[in-house]
């Protein structure tokens, strides 16, 4: 209720490889470690991301002390303030491939969570489940999370583009727009809460898929009489749906505040989407206004662009997989 007691438990040859300093024993020196403190503090901080209740923790340090036996350093910290939501990004030294960092979570004088930060699993979220937590905390973490998801998933991205390259009216446009939207919703809220949980070796493959799907289906239009686009929008919506949980689920949804956190999350990802139509759309409009054969020249090289980008991922995805 107080706060935040925490410990950073560290290894020299780490804290010496960002410290820039050629002999890692030097740290176990009193004096030395001393003169390097600032520095060594704003790499935890930077490394080591915490937020509570959706705020981002900027740690006061309270101690630091040496572990000589296992060339270890300790840094202690405090921040006021009751939390109920904890959420760790890491890892602490992701120049070392094979670097874990382990997290233990207190609360109550209990042990909570036991979890381990790599390259693959970055991040950690724990909540009481108490009321009390800010719902309005709550939603912009999430909603922030949703546009992040967005900008930093080039599958996604190139989804949506690929929907976009014939151009068409406004109507047109939000119609597939709100298709994608209403599907995606759909499989993100039962794989959130659980419902429905297929395997990530199944719908990452999958999402590459639709995007292969997407570019084929634009330089096959022509030929159709009607515009499909919204039924593939539709029907592929399900499919990103889960890969949206995926990411959700990793984060870490709060019990206390579950139906807002989704919400929240569905609204950034509409807020991200909704960026990516007002960039892609008016480039659209300027082809098609300088002729029918810029507007064709604008749908095969991006539509050939989305092919590749897709068939590569559904390639690594399937293959390559670790």
């Amino acid at each position: 209720p107080r706060g935040i007691d925490g410990r950073v438990m560290a290894h020299v040859v780490d804290l010496a490889h960002d410290a820039g300093l050629p002999d890692p024993t030097a740290l176990l020196d009193a004096n030395v470690a001393r003169a390097r403190t600032a520095a060594l503090h704003a790499v935890l901080e930077r490394r080591l991301q915490l937020t509570a209740d959706g705020a981002r923790v900027r740690p006061r340090w309270t101690s630091r002390s040496a572990l000589p036996d296992r060339k270890l350093l300790v840094f202690e910290f405090f921040s006021p303030g009751a939390a109920h939501a904890l959420a760790l990004q890491g890892p602490l030294f992701p120049y070392d491939p094979l670097h874990e960092t382990f997290l233990n979570v207190y609360a109550g004088g209990t042990l909570r969570v036991q979890d381990l930060l790599d390259h693959r699993h970055t991040r950690v979220a724990w909540s009481d489940g108490t009321p009390r937590q800010s719902a309005l905390a709550v939603a912009r973490t999430f909603v922030l999370q949703g546009i992040r998801h967005i900008f930093i998933g080039p599958d996604h991205i190139l989804f949506i583009v690929g929907l976009l390259l014939l151009g068409g009216g406004l109507a047109r446009l939000l119609k597939i727009v709100t298709a994608f939207t209403l599907a995606h919703s759909i499989t993100l809220a039962l794989a959130a809460l659980q419902l429905v949980h297929p395997s990530p070796r199944v719908i990452e493959p999958a999402i590459a898929l639709s995007i292969v799907c997407v570019g084929i289906e634009n330089l096959l239009a022509a030929r159709r009489p009607r515009d499909v686009r919204a039924l593939l929008a539709f029907a592929f919506g399900f499919v990103h749906g889960f890969g949206f949980a995926g990411v959700l689920q990793e984060f870490g949804l709060p019990r206390g505040s579950l139906g807002i956190a989704l919400a929240a999350f569905n609204v950034g990802v509409e807020i991200g989407q909704a960026c990516i139509v007002l960039a892609v759309v008016p480039i659209v409009a300027l082809a098609r206004r300088a002729g029918p054969m810029a507007a064709r020249r604008l749908v095969w090289a991006g539509s050939g662009v989305v092919i590749a980008a897709g068939a590569f991922w559904f390639v690594q995805r399937v293959w390559f997989k670790a």
